[in-house]
């Protein structure tokens, strides 16, 4: 229970709606009321916000920590895949390596269960890259892809803006690569659909037909195969090497 301390000058006599009791309660008209959170408390508060919400934010981990965080495990190391950037939260990890991103995604801050998914380049083509900066009072910073289906908002404490630049372009070119190999990539097999009708008309009378499909079949499958080879790429280490300085 609050007890009024005495009042010792003749103007807190006079008005005793300015009496403090503690930085929590004051007196006014008589009762007890709950302080108007301002000033010293009220930044108290604030920076008890500021820093809940720091720890939630994502912080790059430098390369010499990365077998220090649990992504590490699940690295297809003997694949030759490698980590060339890494997002760590109080719960989730965003692992990115040549071959895809694995990501730790766990339910809370306080559970130690969590969900690993992993998604290479190839099956889950790059979009939609996005990197919003901090403003004056803003904590963090955040980069926006899209993976296929899934979409990636990731929030990173603003201390780490300059490294996330790195993969913001990394992504943003194996984003562009992506795209261009799609077109070469369809262009190519409408080509091929042209080459067999023009030579199904020119071999349509000879009598081999099943020497003629043997030959042909054969060409188109490594013809294909070749084209695949390509167009469709699935280790993107050189663009990491070139982009990420960290």
């Amino acid at each position: 229970m609050l007890q009024l301390a005495s009042l010792k000058n003749t103007e807190r006599k006079r008005n005793p709606s300015c009496l403090q009791l503690s930085p929590l309660a004051h007196v006014y008209r008589g009762k007890v009321r709950p302080y108007i959170l301002r000033g010293a408390v009220s930044n108290v508060w604030k920076a008890c916000g500021r820093r809940s919400w720091l720890e939630q934010c994502g912080i790059v981990v430098k390369p010499a920590d990365y077998d220090k965080v649990d992504a590490d495990d699940y690295i297809l190391h003997e694949d030759h895949e490698k980590i060339y950037f890494l997002i760590k939260s109080k719960s989730d990890e965003y692992c990115f390596t040549n071959l895809g991103l694995v990501h730790l995604d766990g339910t809370s801050a306080t559970s130690k269960k969590r969900m690993l998914r992993r998604y290479s380049y190839h099956t889950h083509p790059i979009s939609n890259v996005y990197l919003e900066t901090a403003g004056t009072v803003d904590l963090d910073v955040e980069i926006k892809f899209t993976m296929g289906n899934e979409h990636y908002s990731i929030d990173v404490n603003k201390k780490h803006l300059e490294e996330l630049k790195d993969l913001y372009k990394a992504l943003v070119k194996i984003a562009s690569i992506m795209h261009d190999n799609e077109i070469a990539l369809q262009h190519a097999k409408e080509s091929l659909h042209v080459a067999q009708s023009t030579l199904g008309r020119v071999t349509g009378q000879q009598a081999d037909v099943a020497s003629q499909f043997k030959s042909i079949n054969q060409y188109t499958f490594d013809w294909l195969e070749d084209i695949r080879y390509k167009y469709v790429v699935k280790d993107f280490g050189k663009v990491f090497e070139k982009y990420i300085h960290n």
